[in-house]
C-alpha cells in the first residue's frame, strides 16, 4: 500500500521527491493565515482609474497593475517603491498583463490591440500587435512553444508567434471562435484550453494544438453535458449526458460531431487532438435562472479550476471549483464529464458589472477572492489542505480562513506573489494594497 501510495503520488506532482518546493509552500500558507488587515501597506494610484488585473514577474521582483486611464504601472513588491508610469501605454483600459519570462511582457486593451514590453526598456514598447476587432480581455502563453495567446470580446481566439516577433508585430492567425467569449485559459502543462462565456458555458478544448487553427467543422465536438457534482456523479453516469444548446457555431448533430467520430480518430484512453467539450457547470441556486462565468483561473498544478458565476438575474455571486476527471470515455462517444464540482461560496455580491478576479495560492492550497470592499483568503477545509487530500463526496463550502479589508470601493483583483508571503489586491477607485505578515 505505501508503495503503491508513492507512485501515484509522483504520478500527481505530489511529493518531496517530485515537488521540493511542498514544504516551503506549506510554511508560507500558515503565514498567510496569520496576515492581519493592518499589516497592508497601500499604495495609491491616484487618477490612474480603476484597477482591472495586477500580475507579479514570475520571480516576484516586479508588482504590475493594469489600469482604467490607459496606464500600467509598475511597483518593487518588497519596498513598495514606485518604480515606472507607463502613461501611455495603450489608448483605451488596460485590462490584462501578463509575463512570459523575468524581462518580457504583455498588456491587452480596450482598444483592440496587445503589446509586448522589455523591462530593460520601458520607454518604448517592443511591439504592437494588431487582429482584434473588440476589447482584448484575456493573454496566455504556452511556454513548450513560446505562443501568445489571446482573447477579445470579438469571440476570437488569436494565436501570435513570439518567434518571429519583429517591430512591426507577430505573424498570427485565430485558432478559434465563440460567442459570448469571456475568459481564456491555458492548463499548466498546456494540454487544455478552457474558455468561459457570459452565457453560462464552458468549453475545454482536450489534447490542444495551438498549431491547428480550428474552423467551423474542423474540430470533433464531444458530448455537450452539465457537469456534476460529486453526489451525482453515480446517477448521471448510468443515464448519460444532457445535451445542451452550444455557444459554438456548429452543433452536435454537424459533420464531425460525435455521432460521426470515429474509433481511429480517438487516441487510446482519451479524446482526439482539439476535441470540444461543452459544459454548463452545477452552480448553486437556481438551475433556471443561468449563470454568466467572469472569471477563470486554474490551479497551479493543473487539478481544478476556480470560476465566478454571477446569475442573470444579478441577484447571487458564487466562488467554484471543479476537480478535473481524467478518464476514458464511458463510451466512445460518450466521454465522461471533464469536470466536478466540489467546493463553492456565495460571494458579497458588491459592485455589479464589474469583471472581479480571484486567484489561487503558488500551492495551490488557497484562494483569494475579492469581496466586497475587501479579499477573502479561502481553503479546501480550515487546515488548507492540499484538494486531493480533502475531497469530498458531495460539493463542500469553502472554509473562509481570514478576511482582510483596507479598501473604500470595490475590489476588483487580487494576486498572490508567486515567491513572497504577499497578497495584492486592487479596487475601483484605483488602489493598490499590499498584504504580508508582520514579524
Amino acid at each position: 500500500g505505501g508503495l503503491f501510495a508513492w507512485l501515484r503520488g509522483r504520478c500527481l506532482g505530489r511529493g518531496a521527491a517530485v515537488d521540493p518546493a511542498r514544504d516551503t509552500f506549506g510554511a508560507m500558507t500558515g503565514l498567510y493565515g496569520a496576515i492581519q488587515p493592518t499589516d497592508s501597506v497601500s499604495l495609491s494610484t491616484r487618477t490612474h482609474g480603476a484597477v482591472f488585473n495586477l500580475e507579479y514577474s514570475p520571480d516576484g521582483s516586479v508588482l504590475t497593475v493594469a489600469c482604467e486611464q490607459t496606464e500600467v504601472l509598475l511597483f518593487d513588491p518588497i519596498s513598495s517603491k514606485h518604480i515606472k508610469t507607463l502613461s501611455e501605454a495603450h489608448e483605451d483600459c488596460v485590462n490584462n498583463i501578463r509575463f512570459l519570462d523575468n524581462r518580457l511582457f504583455a498588456t491587452c486593451s480596450d482598444d483592440t490591440t496587445i503589446a509586448l514590453w522589455d523591462l530593460r526598456k520601458l520607454n518604448t514598447k517592443v511591439c504592437t500587435l494588431h487582429g482584434h476587432t473588440s476589447w482584448v480581455k484575456n493573454i496566455e502563453y504556452d511556454t513548450n512553444t513560446r505562443l501568445l495567446v489571446t482573447s477579445g470580446f470579438d469571440g476570437n481566439v488569436i494565436i501570435w508567434d513570439t518567434n518571429r516577433c519583429t517591430e512591426d508585430g507577430c505573424p498570427h492567425k485565430k485558432f478559434f471562435h465563440t460567442r459570448f467569449l469571456m475568459r481564456m485559459r491555458l492548463t499548466p502543462d498546456c494540454s487544455k484550453m478552457l474558455i468561459s462565456t457570459s452565457s453560462g458555458y464552458v468549453l475545454i478544448f482536450h489534447d490542444l494544438d495551438l498549431n491547428k487553427s480550428l474552423e467551423v467543422g474542423s474540430y470533433p465536438i464531444l458530448r455537450a453535458r452539465r457537469s456534476t457534482s460529486s453526489s451525482d456523479v453515480t446517477a448521471l453516469g448510468s443515464s448519460g449526458p444532457r445535451a445542451v444548446a452550444s455557444p459554438c457555431h456548429q452543433n452536435s448533430s454537424g459533420p464531425h460531431s460525435d455521432k460521426t467520430l470515429s474509433r481511429p480518430a480517438q487516441r487510446e484512453g482519451g479524446s482526439p487532438r482539439n476535441s470540444l467539450e461543452v459544459l454548463t457547470p452545477e452552480v448553486p441556486g437556481d438551475r433556471d435562472r443561468g449563470n454568466c462565468i467572469t472569471s477563470l483561473q486554474l490551479h497551479p498544478k493543473g487539478w481544478a479550476t476556480l470560476l465566478r458565476c454571477s446569475s442573470n438575474t444579478d441577484d447571487q455571486e458564487w466562488t467554484c471549483v471543479y476537480e478535473f476527471q481524467e478518464a476514458a470515455p464511458v463510451r466512445p462517444v460518450s466521454p465522461r464529464c471533464s469536470l466536478r464540482l466540489t467546493h463553492c461560496i456565495e460571494e458579497a455580491n458588491v459592485g455589479r458589472g464589474y469583471i472581479k478576479e480571484l486567484c489561487f495560492s503558488p500551492d495551490g492550497r488557497m484562494i483569494s477572492s475579492p469581496h466586497g470592499f475587501g479579499i477573502r483568503l479561502l481553503g479546501f477545509d480550515a487546515q488548507c489542505s492540499e484538494l486531493l487530500d480533502c475531497l469530498p463526496r458531495a460539493a463542500s463550502p469553502l472554509c473562509e480562513i481570514r478576511s482582510l479589508y483596507s479598501h473604500s470601493d470595490v475590489v476588483l483583483t487580487t494576486k498572490f506573489s508567486p515567491t513572497h508571503c504577499q497578497i495584492a489586491s486592487g479596487c475601483l477607485s484605483g488602489r493598490v494594497s499590499l498584504y504580508q505578515p508582520k514579524f
